[in-house]
């Protein structure tokens, strides 16, 4: 397939066969989704108009893996993103997903890593591709908002202070969260 960090363009065509420029051949949804999992940026453009269907594409993916009964995100926060999209809320809900997927990510990444250094299961083969596809799920259920936060990055963090810098910066980011869903519970 070969460098996976390269963008993968897929055409719709007017018949909305979706067409893998890359391998020259038609590709499904379920295809896609696996070059997702895989670790690939995926664009995929509307042929004649040139629009951009990404986004569209990878919702029908999501819903798609839903009715089949993978339960992909709770009924809570699927209910939360239609209310967003009928309230003043729309700004602030797609910011505090990315924060707290971009959090998540960050959180199991440093718990993967602390693993890798006490667990001897960290050094099996196979768990590096494990924690690959983690990465790659992660970049797939944050549609790729989560590095365009515009939030404070590692070196504003303190992290090479010491675990009291940590704390205290964990303790910000908890009141951020805290303040972000209160404005969302009052709307």
């Amino acid at each position: 397939m070969g460098d996976t960090k390269a963008e993968l363009l897929i055409k719709r065509y007017a018949s909305r066969r979706l067409y893998n420029t890359e391998t020259s051949d038609y590709v499904t949804l379920e295809d896609i989704a696996g070059f997702i999992r895989d670790g690939r940026e995926v664009k995929i453009v509307d042929l004649k108009s040139g629009d951009d269907l990404t986004r569209q594409y990878l919702l029908q993916i999501v819903a798609e893996h839903e009715s089949r009964g993978e339960s992909v995100l709770p009924i809570g926060v699927l209910t939360d993103l239609v209310r967003s999209y009928t309230t003043q809320a729309h700004s602030v809900v797609p910011d505090f997903l990315a924060m707290s997927f971009e959090m998540l990510r960050d959180g199991q990444s440093k718990m993967v890593e602390n693993m890798a250094a006490i667990n001897p299961v960290a050094q099996m083969p196979g768990f590096e591709a494990m924690r690959a596809q983690q990465e790659a799920f992660m970049k797939a259920m944050t549609g790729g908002i989560a590095g365009q936060w515009s939030g404070p990055g590692e070196e504003d963090t303190g992290e090479a202070a010491g675990s009291s810098d940590d704390d205290s910066e964990l303790a910000k980011i908890k009141a951020q969260l805290a303040e972000l869903q209160s404005k969302l519970s009052k709307l």
